[in-house]
């Protein structure tokens, strides 16, 4: 869920009226929205960073930290959320956002010519100009923001979008959007004084704070977009930077703006809510300039859309589902508070879609937006129309069970983190990452959570590691889930439930945790039999020593690895006492 942090002063001016917190967070609520934070620019670098010294020139003007649903791209900056709020009140109606050609007679407007090539990189590209717009600090820094906010979410860190705005007043249209070796690319990038081109520039921001993070997306292509206007100035090089020549300032009185994608619906989606949320500040308000697309094959199009469509709900199934008991009229005054809605017959509704909101896909959004408008607190409470037993869900049942008998038997419970290093599962259990089935996450923030566990015996083990100062023996426990790559899944990996004990001492002491296991296979009632029950067969895994390591099999399926583990293992996790384990999978006995 993204975060919006807005001045507090300068959200309330535009809203025409000024609230105190609690009434701000209870007006949030109403919305859907929630005040997560009131701080201020010094607190938050002073929280970040922990330094108040690099604190002491910040502002110290109120802020509001706002709470975003994810799919509202609308509200992520300070104008769609003023606007939002204000028809949400009442004082406005919905604006009627509508594309116009440029101004002058015979004049063209501007154009961005797709090449083939691109096909290679990044096929699909729109654009758009917002004319005669009127920046302040405030407003400039919104829409650098709102650019960045739709980057990291519905862009996903701009893999599938990446959105380029420059001064139209210093370039010459048309404009061609190509794809070039690295090295026949050269061009100043933004705030920079020297020309490089796309090997050097890939250098130069490998370091780069901010930048370093989009470079892999397209290093390793053999050609990289770019955009150029008519006379072979370079706009930008995406998605990773722009260049300097065009770049925009608070003197910019006209706005260029191009997104390049791998995905033309969200480029579209993107393209709508910029210049939708921004075009507030153009002379003519709402009204955003459109631009021609030759696509590669020749096609042309114009952008943006800004399409408003119509879909009809019923107000007995709205009332349904909600629980409310409204008439038409009621429910049409309620919906306007978010959306355009007129009564077209005595159980019908027409709403009006605007192409702010790409989040409306299905009727159960606009009955989401019906109760917003009358009150998530004021729905009447009611009873069920039948009757229904719960139960525990049997896994979590067993689960709850088994961790109180296990406690019982003298071990001490252990809750581990789920995620983990590569080098835990693998290296350091005497295996390769490769020849595991673990589920990597693609964009790790630090060494130690890369991927989901597959095995309990990591977790457990560091905590033995965190405890050595304790006295011997250290029996500890975890029942909880690990999760492993199939192909086979619906989602691609599966989630398994499963029991894991180390018991760490002088001696490995393997009676100890065979007897766990004896006396857990008691208590689910399954015998000792190779037919029916449970058995022990000796096997061969590198993280246990040699000869001392055993599958447990249950009606002649292995469902877990009972032992003593390797030396390499322990001192890996820096235990210098040696540790016998169990771990097995309890799912085959719910």
């Amino acid at each position: 869920m993204p975060t919006v942090g807005v001045k507090r002063d300068l959200l309330f001016k535009a809203l025409g009226k000024t609230y105190t917190d609690d009434e701000f967070q209870k007006f949030c609520f109403e919305f859907g929205l929630e005040l997560d934070e009131v701080t201020t620019e010094k607190q938050m670098i002073t929280k970040e960073q922990g330094l108040v010294e690099a604190a002491k020139d910040a502002s110290e003007e109120i802020i509001y930290r706002i709470d975003i649903p994810a799919n509202r791209y609308d509200l992520l900056c300070l104008e769609g959320l003023v606007m939002g709020l204000q028809v949400f009140m009442g004082k406005i109606k919905f604006p009627r956002f509508t594309k116009v050609g440029p101004v002058g007679k015979g004049v063209a407007p501007q154009k961005l010519i797709v090449t083939k090539a691109t096909a290679q990189i990044r096929p699909f590209a729109v654009a758009a100009v917002l004319r005669d717009i009127t920046f302040t600090k405030d407003s400039y820094d919104s829409f650098i923001d709102l650019q960045d906010k739709l980057h990291q979410n519905i862009c996903r860190k701009r893999t599938l979008v990446a959105i380029g705005t420059h001064d139209l007043d210093k370039l010459q249209g048309p404009f061609t959007f190509d794809a070039k070796p690295p090295k026949d690319i050269r061009f100043v990038p933004l705030n920079q004084e020297k020309a490089m081109t796309g090997d050097e520039l890939m250098e130069f921001y490998s370091t780069h704070a901010q930048l370093k993070t989009y470079l892999p997306i397209i290093r390793d292509s053999p050609v990289y977009p770019v955009i150029y206007d008519a006379n072979g100035v370079v706009l930008s090089l995406p998605p990773i930077i722009n260049g300097d020549h065009s770049k925009i300032t608070l003197q910019t009185k006209n706005v260029f703006i191009e997104c390049t994608a791998t995905d033309l619906t969200k480029a579209r989606i993107v393209l709508d809510t910029l210049v939708c949320m921004f075009s507030t500040h153009c002379a003519k308000q709402f009204t955003v300039e459109y631009c021609e697309v030759v696509s590669a094959s020749g096609e042309t199009k114009q952008y943006p859309d800004l399409a408003f469509r119509k879909e009809t709900i019923s107000v007995a199934e709205t009332n349904a589902y909600i629980g409310l008991n409204e008439s038409a009229e009621k429910m049409a005054y309620l919906l306007n508070r978010l959306l355009p809605t007129k009564q077209t017959a005595p159980d019908t509704l027409e709403v009006e879609v605007p192409p702010t909101r790409h989040d409306i896909l299905h009727a159960c959004d606009i009955y989401e937006d019906v109760a917003i408008g009358y009150g998530y607190n004021r729905i009447p409470k009611t009873l069920p129309a039948k009757m229904h037993i719960a139960k525990q869900y049997p896994l979590n049942k067993l689960t709850e069970q088994l961790r109180e008998q296990i406690a019982q038997a003298g071990f001490t419970e252990g809750l581990t983190f789920t995620l983990c290093s590569r080098d835990d599962i693998a290296t350091k259990m005497n295996a390769q990452i490769d020849q595991i089935p673990a589920v990597h996450i693609a964009n790790p923030k630090t060494l130690e959570f890369q991927v989901v566990r597959t095995t309990l015996i990591p977790g457990l083990l560091k905590t033995l590691a965190a405890n050595r100062k304790m006295p011997l023996p250290l029996k500890l426990f975890e029942v909880s889930d690990v999760v492993l790559a199939d192909s086979k899944s619906e989602v691609g990996a599966k989630n398994e439930r499963r029991v894991c004990a180390i018991n760490c001492n002088k001696t490995a002491g393997f009676e100890v945790v065979h007897g766990l296991l004896d006396r857990v296979m008691q208590l689910l009632e399954v015998p000792w039999d190779r037919q029916t029950g449970y058995y022990l067969q000796a096997c061969d895994d590198p993280a246990y020593f040699p000869g001392r390591c055993a599958s447990v099999l249950y009606k002649g399926a292995a469902i877990g690895r009972i032992g003593v583990l390797h030396p390499t293992v322990l001192q890996a996790f820096e235990l210098t006492t040696p540790c016998s384990v169990v771990e097995f999978n309890m799912e085959y006995f719910v």
